[in-house]
């Protein structure tokens, strides 16, 4: 499933006309380059939530056939937040293990990786898997912790870590992995946020998790969007 409710509030005006998932980025939507990457790994079963603006959504990317994949769309009318979006597309998901991406996160992180973890989770009883990230300037303090390819929610002690991530709290990437049972409770079309059933799994001992050292940008105002523009230019020249 890819995230592609939101407002987009940061990122007016130019959301205004143009929902943030389809921005372009190197001259292609940021949406795209992450249907591309998900395609490349074999995972071509989308679902594609929307909101504001969703019907442009709907018609840039069709069916999803001329990227090689097959989208569903999930129209919540008003975005649910992300608990709430996952829960109103329950019926699209179905059974099994699904993985969710943030739509407007640009990363070159290896989804193929995301089957294997998910193949695991199916035999034991984890409920979740969160790929973090080094944080960045917005984001200093960190979300979770990772120890021995757990999530927790506080450093783990310095001497008994196997990991040597650069800070103790790491940042929630917006990729995770996710069993439909943690969602199971939330009431079809209310809105809910996902942090506080997170933060629940992780009490619990129900998440691993994994530290990408690589790119990972969160595409959150015209400043960061043009900044990732450049810098794909430059990459792709």
């Amino acid at each position: 499933m890819i995230l592609a409710a939101g407002r987009g509030e940061r990122m007016r005006p130019l959301t205004d006309h143009t929902p943030k998932p389809l921005l372009q980025a190197g001259g292609k939507a940021l949406i795209v380059w992450h249907i591309e990457r998900l395609v490349a790994a074999g995972i071509t079963e989308l679902v594609i939530n929307h909101a504001h603006l969703g019907a442009q959504i709907e018609s840039t990317l069709g069916d999803g056939r001329q990227l090689g994949a097959r989208i569903e769309y999930s129209d919540e009318g008003t975005a649910l937040e992300t608990a709430g979006g996952i829960a109103y597309a329950a019926a699209l998901l179905g059974d099994a293990v699904f993985a969710v991406v943030n739509g407007d996160i640009y990363c070159d992180y290896d989804f193929s990786r995301l089957p294997v973890i998910a193949a695991r989770m199916a035999h034991n009883s984890d409920t979740a898997h969160l790929v973090l990230v080094e944080n960045p300037a917005h984001n200093l303090k960190g979300d979770f912790a990772l120890q021995n390819s757990r999530i927790t929610a506080t450093p783990p002690n310095p001497e008994s870590r196997i990991l040597h991530p650069p800070s103790p709290l790491l940042t929630f990437s917006g990729i995770g992995l996710y069993k439909p049972e943690l969602f199971k409770d939330i009431v079809r079309g209310s809105k809910a946020p996902l942090a506080p059933l997170l933060r629940e799994q992780i009490t619990l001992g129900k998440v691993s998790g994994e530290y990408h050292e690589g790119t990972w940008i969160d595409v959150g105002t015209p400043q960061r969007l043009s900044e990732l523009d450049a810098q794909l230019r430059h990459e792709h020249a």
